[in-house]
């Protein structure tokens, strides 16, 4: 149901009105996650970053590891000490609660997967040269190709508590049971997690994707700079998109810093409702 026109009214009018979900004081409060450019054409460029802190409230958490798989082995060689040590660091932090999960995908399109979209039609039909490939869109390495690195692999009971799964598409939200729920928003959502960490490959494509996916869910988004790669020359351009659009971009020494010192257990819904796609307070 859409809200009729008439009863739309303007900021304005909004703010001379009492409202459930915000404080009013401090919603005319200046900024301080943002800057402007005197001078310039309606005082742009502007810039936006995060206006939460990590250790501002309690949270419940999750390391998700995008595509940190054998055939992409030459992209994360520099990344991996730091993602073995996330991965340590979160699995240390557990300690048997459930406010604290590690999730992996790993990328398996596959040639004659049957899957037709626009990613394929943006990449295009060539490229595909087994000695010298360009084509970024499947595994060209088989079934090997697919697995997780090994230093940070996933246990046997991890796989069977469906921690790990196959990705399809750039966004980890992506992939759906058959009721058309997102697989990875519902296992997530099972155990009240409302932050999310991202690692792994690429930045410019899954990473970012998965962080606006994650940001549209209502997860606070996380992206660690150190421990996330590319193949292109977009490394840089992307973690600034991130982290002046949906993300709080820190280092792997921060994250660990934080989980040792500062990390709180939220209590489950104190920030994130499960009953809406967008994330909402349950009522």
């Amino acid at each position: 149901m859409t809200q009729k026109q008439e009863n739309i009214v303007t900021l304005k009018d909004a703010l001379q009105k009492p409202c459930r979900n915000r404080d009013m004081k401090l919603a005319l409060t200046p900024m301080d996650n943002y800057k402007n450019t005197p001078g310039g054409p309606n005082k742009q460029p502007l810039s936006f970053w995060a206006s939460w802190e990590l250790a501002q409230r309690p949270r419940r958490i999750a390391l998700l590891l995008d595509d940190c798989q054998e055939e992409y082995r030459p992209y994360a060689g520099e990344i991996l000490p730091n993602v073995i040590r996330l991965v340590d660091s979160f699995r240390a932090a557990q300690s048997g609660s459930e406010a604290v999960q590690i999730m992996w995908s790993a990328w398996t399109r596959t040639f004659d997967d049957g899957i037709s979209n626009a990613m394929d039609r943006w990449y295009g039909p060539r490229g595909l040269r087994p000695e010298d490939p360009e084509n970024a869109v499947y595994i060209f390495t088989g079934a090997p190709g697919m697995e997780v690195l090994s230093e940070i692999a996933p246990t046997p009971q991890e796989v069977e508590d469906g921690w790990f799964y196959h990705g399809k598409h750039l966004d980890m939200f992506w992939n759906f049971d058959d009721a058309g729920n997102s697989y990875l928003d519902e296992k997530l959502k099972q155990v009240g997690i409302d932050t999310i960490f991202l690692v792994g490959l690429w930045t410019d494509e899954c990473i970012l994707s998965t962080a606006y996916a994650g940001s549209s869910r209502g997860y606070d988004v996380v992206v660690v700079s150190d421990a996330v790669a590319t193949a292109t020359a977009n490394q840089q351009i992307a973690l600034t998109i991130a982290g002046s659009t949906v993300a709080k971009v820190v280092s792997t020494d921060e994250v660990v810093n934080y989980l040792e010192n500062d990390f709180v257990v939220g209590e489950p819904g104190a920030v994130k409702g499960t009953s809406h796609p967008d994330g909402r307070k349950d009522d």
